[in-house]
């Protein structure tokens, strides 16, 4: 690999080629192990090989070729996780803004957590008990989070996820 960047790098095309196809053979790889979005994981790739392409000139010969291009893909997926995963997190809604937008106001019933129990219930296990701690036992996403041991961020995806869910089946 690294005779084929050296030879890239003096202009020689067939060896750029040979090269990006051996890379993005062990870069799928390595995308795949660390992806559960699979129907990304193509243009990711096409990213981490932009960047590749872009800083080819700072290779140094003197080192591995392929710990170099790990440390560039391990970069480009981190930008795109954190990209992907703010996007979510933007979108998510404020257990209080559901309850508000379900509000019936004609009626004068308001969607309450004890109103719609029974479809908690119903979720998968993980997301009822966070909609039960944050918003029975009054528990903040951080709070919840040390609870179950899991992230932060992944206790707000999660209840998001439970929303939407929640959502669907009131139809409203």
């Amino acid at each position: 690999m690294e005779l084929l960047l050296e030879q890239s790098l003096q202009g020689n095309q067939r060896a750029y080629a040979l090269l990006l196809i051996e890379t993005s053979r062990f870069l799928r790889q390595f995308l795949i192990k660390r992806l559960n979005l699979t129907h990304e994981l193509e243009d990711i790739l096409q990213e981490i090989l932009i960047s590749l392409h872009k800083a080819r000139h700072t290779y140094d010969g003197c080192r591995p070729y392929k710990p170099w291009v790990y440390a560039i893909a391990k970069f480009r997926l981190q930008d795109y996780l954190r990209v992907h995963y703010s996007d979510q997190l933007r979108q998510a809604i404020d257990f209080d803004e559901l309850e508000e937008s379900y509000c019936d106001y004609s009626s004068e019933t308001a969607l309450s957590y004890e109103s719609i129990r029974v479809q908690v219930q119903m979720l998968p296990e993980k997301q009822a008990t966070i909609l039960r701690l944050m918003h029975q036992d009054g528990f903040t996403a951080k709070e919840v989070a040390e609870k179950l041991g899991m992230n932060q961020s992944a206790v707000k995806v999660s209840a998001h996820r439970a929303y939407k869910i929640l959502k669907e089946k009131l139809g409203r």
